[in-house]
Formats: structure tokens, sequence, C-alpha cells
């Protein structure tokens, strides 16, 4: 078995909040201070550097876009964001004041694809600021992580609907239903398999689902550590994050499970990304960001 070594790197306070990385088109890592109104960046061995934004904006997920930037999310401020690689911020608001956005992600359409957690609704982006909206067929649901499927669609997580969604590029939604009760699903990635793999933050599972929508389910060992965000590693293996045990793990399409602890308490592990020198960083909320490799 092939030892993991797990290194801490502090990029900012305590109270910022480190939330979403992404690897950015400029070979550094993007990330959001949720608390601190930032946007960060560094490149894995170098020293971090942060871009100011509005500080009550709450910038939430961050991906990279098809045009060489970076987009994020705007929680607070209801607004869709966009950096480039060497800083320049712009930021376009929804048509209302109301919408939370949360998850962003990059289409198969050269458009971005978000989730509007308050209004029921994913929304679509140009990279010139067009927004259009499609309600979803549920209510209350807080539609939250999204990502493109390899069939060309759009998946998302119903956080309070315990579903996954799709929709296509011709607006089709379709609903599929959770097993298990009350799993309150939160992020979700496209697999190297084809299928998309999400995490149940309450139920303690890590999810599934075929493009023709079979889902199946693998329970963590400890269901108790709210898994909060995964996302593809460089083999076969999704790798995700424990808010509440404190943990970094992978799981292979098996199913097999194994776990990494971090070292420092509490570090409240959200985001999770593969980076530019090949291995997992994930964001702390502590104000830190961890990197996971194996040795």
């Amino acid at each position: 078995m092939t030892h993991t070594s797990v290194e801490e790197y502090a990029v900012t306070g305590p109270d910022a909040g480190p939330y979403a990385i992404t690897t950015g088109p400029d070979g550094a890592l993007w990330y959001t201070l949720v608390h601190g109104g930032r946007i960060g960046r560094i490149v894995p061995g170098g020293e971090p550097t942060s871009h100011r934004l509005d500080p009550a904006c709450g910038p939430t997920i961050i991906v990279a876009g098809p045009d060489g930037a970076l987009w994020f999310t705007e929680y607070q401020a209801h607004r869709i964001g966009r950096i480039t690689t060497d800083g320049a911020v712009t930021e376009f608001g929804l048509p209302a004041p109301d919408r939370g956005p949360f998850g962003i992600a990059a289409g198969p359409d050269g458009a971005l694809w978000f989730t509007e957690t308050a209004a029921d609704r994913v929304g679509r982006i140009t990279t010139d600021g067009a927004v259009t909206e499609f309600p979803l067929p549920v209510t209350g649901a807080f539609p939250s992580a999204i990502t493109a499927g390899a069939d060309g669609g759009m998946w998302f997580t119903l956080n309070q609907g315990n579903a996954i969604g799709r929709i296509g590029m011709d607006a089709e939604i379709t609903i599929h239903p959770l097993p298990t009760e009350a799993a309150a699903p939160v992020g979700i990635a496209a697999g190297r398999d084809g299928a998309l793999w999400f995490v149940e933050i309450a139920a303690g599972q890590i999810g599934r689902i075929g493009t023709d929508g079979a889902i199946t389910e693998f329970p963590l060992p400890d269901r108790s550590a709210r898994p909060h965000a995964i996302t593809p590693g460089d083999d076969d293996r999704q790798w995700f994050t424990e808010w509440g045990g404190n943990r970094v793990g992978s799981i292979a399409p098996d199913g097999t499970i194994q776990l990494h602890d971090l070292p420092t308490p509490k570090s409240e592990p959200h985001g999770i990304t593969l980076g530019p020198d090949g291995a997992l960083w994930t964001a702390l909320e502590i104000g830190a960001l961890a990197r996971v490799a194996a040795g």
C-alpha cells in the first residue's frame, strides 16, 4: 500500500475561511475566502496572494471558465464573478437579489451554469454576462453543487430535495430521487468512469449515479463524517472531504474507501481539487490549504 503524505500550508488568517478550490489555466491554485471577501491564488511551492472583493459578498464556489478566466459565485451578494489570471475582476448581477448562487461549472456549450439555492432555479451565464434562468419542477430543494456530465448535460445536487437533477442543453430537466431519505447531497463531480459521483452530507455516504439514472450508495466507515465536496483524482478514484471527520478520503469504482486524517484538529475541510502538481489540494476553513500526495 502506498504511503500518503498530508501537509498544510497557511494562506490566510483563521477568520477568512478558504472554502472552494480549483486549478486555474495558469498552473496555480485558486480559492475563495468566503468570510474574507477575497479570491486567493497560490502556485504550489510559492507564496499566496489574494484579490479583494466586496468584503460581504461571500465568494463560494470557483471554477476555471472556457475563456481562460476563473468564475465564481457570490452567495451573499447574489452575483456571478469573473477574475482573470492577472486579477481583474468583473461582477454580474442576477435578475433578482434573492437568488443565493452557490455551485458553478463550465458547460459543454461554452457558458457557465450555476445553481440558485434560494430560488429553485439553475442559471446559465455566457462569458459576456448574459444570464438565463431555468425554474426547477420542485420547491425548497436548495440546488447546490453542479457539474458537467459525460452525456452533454449538467448534473446538480438538490440538498433539501434529496435528489440529483439533470438539465440538458435543450433545458429539459430530470429529477432522480435518492434511495436514502434526508441524505442531503452537496458536492458532485464527473468521474472518469462516465458516471457522476456525489456526497451525502447528512447520511455519511458517497453516491454514484450513471447517466441512465441508476444510483449506488456507499456508506462511509464514519457515518457522522459529513462529506462535503468531491473531485476526480488522476486515476479512477474520486477524492472527497469529510468536514465532520477532519479527513480527506478516496473511493474506488468498486466502493473501496481509503481515509487520511488531516494534521490539525477541526480544520473544517471543504473544497477539493486535483492540483497542477498532481496532488490533491483541499481548502481548510481555519486558514490553510492541505496537500495530499501519494509517496
